[in-house]
């Protein structure tokens, strides 16, 4: 029996609430589909943070490096400021991992009512496929003159062609197993140097996929025609702060960001990858047992795609699916009265009767 060990990051706020409904569902996925796995917890976060006066253990990296797989719940919460806790957990793990891909999908499901006038369930299917270790988000820049009329901040964008390469080229891989089309998110027009490098390096990847559609919009109309015409789009690649914002409003021209899943890729599988819900700690709600689950166990079930588990991971998100559809159990972001508890065990119940139903 194929044991999988993965490293469980709760993290904060909410994340301590949906991370173990994650974990009960992809617990019923191993018992049904022969493999297993061995959790080990770390308490690393905000918390942590304000004992030890950083995010994560000093060798956090070497530590997680020895995982199949990290499963994380959310980072940030208030009392420590936000650069801080993204840039003292997440963001290393990304980069020192080469988790170079953000996968995320967006997709209105059956039973979940957009805000959108009239799209309903098939309407609205893509995935952001966000650069996630370079471009906008880079430590290159700086603060002059501090606590003066002359005090100014400079912070710098790195692109570089193996970097926009590799996450162009993701993206036209999958879309040959979608619907063999791909959307850039750019903004040359008023960024001088590193979009139309950008823009570059996407015509020349796309003349390696003729079979391919491609078009690319700026990021001001782009967001406009996630709204307007979602029904467009198949696979949206992005650099990191456009990927970033695109992916919060994928999540809600679907319906909430408790329906957000994600994973942090390493294609090449030299490192472990790492799979959390886009939608943060959530601190207003932590503690309330109202959180929705959903995000965090899908999630789940883009890690079992990742580990080779293609079953397994097909019947969870089946279960979600199903559990929106023909159930009453939902949270209350999506117009139900259930917890977040409730809704756990309502998919890892559905996921045991499809699985007994295939038998």
């Amino acid at each position: 029996m194929k044991n999988y060990k993965i490293a469980v990051i709760p993290g904060d706020g909410i994340g301590h609430e949906v991370v173990p409904e994650g974990i009960r569902v992809l617990e019923a996925a191993a018992r049904r589909f022969n493999f297993s796995f061995s959790w080990e917890h770390f308490d690393w976060g905000c918390q942590y943070y304000l004992k030890n006066g950083r995010m994560m253990a000093k060798d956090g990296l070497d530590q997680l490096r020895k995982f199949d797989a990290i499963y994380l719940g959310a980072v940030g919460y208030p009392g420590v400021a936000d650069h801080v806790s993204l840039w003292g957990l997440l963001i290393p793990i990304r980069r020192g991992f080469q988790q170079y891909v953000s996968r995320r999908p967006a997709r209105l499901l059956e039973g979940v009512s957009s805000p959108l006038s009239g799209r309903k369930h098939g309407d609205i299917d893509f995935i952001i496929v966000r650069e996630n270790t370079e471009g906008e988000y880079s430590e290159a820049g700086g603060r002059l003159n501090r606590d003066s009329d002359f005090e100014m901040a400079i912070q710098e964008s790195v692109f570089t062609r193996r970097g926009c390469d590799r996450v162009i080229t993701y993206a036209f891989e999958l879309a040959r197993t979608r619907k063999n089309h791909v959307t850039s998110a750019t903004k040359s027009n008023g960024i001088f140097f590193t979009m139309p490098f950008w823009d570059e390096r996407f015509a020349a990847i796309a003349k390696k996929y003729p079979d391919v559609k491609t078009d690319q919009f700026h990021i001001d109309i782009l967001t406009a025609h996630f709204v307007a015409h979602p029904d467009w789009f198949d696979v949206v690649v992005g650099s990191n702060l456009f990927g970033d914002i695109l992916s919060d409003l994928g999540a809600a021209v679907v319906g909430s960001m408790g329906l957000a899943p994600s994973a942090n890729l390493n294609p090449e599988r030299e490192f472990p990858s790492l799979f959390e819900p886009v939608h943060g700690s959530a601190p207003d709600i932590a503690g309330k047992g109202i959180a929705n689950p959903i995000a965090q166990i899908w999630s789940g079930a883009m890690m079992l795609e990742h580990l080779g588990e293609e079953d397994a991971a097909h019947t969870v998100e089946q279960g979600i699916f199903n559990v929106l559809a023909h159930s009453g159990v939902r949270t209350r972001d999506i117009g139900g009265k259930s917890g977040t508890t409730d809704v756990g065990k309502a998919v890892a119940a559905e996921l045991e009767a499809l699985v007994l139903k295939s038998d």
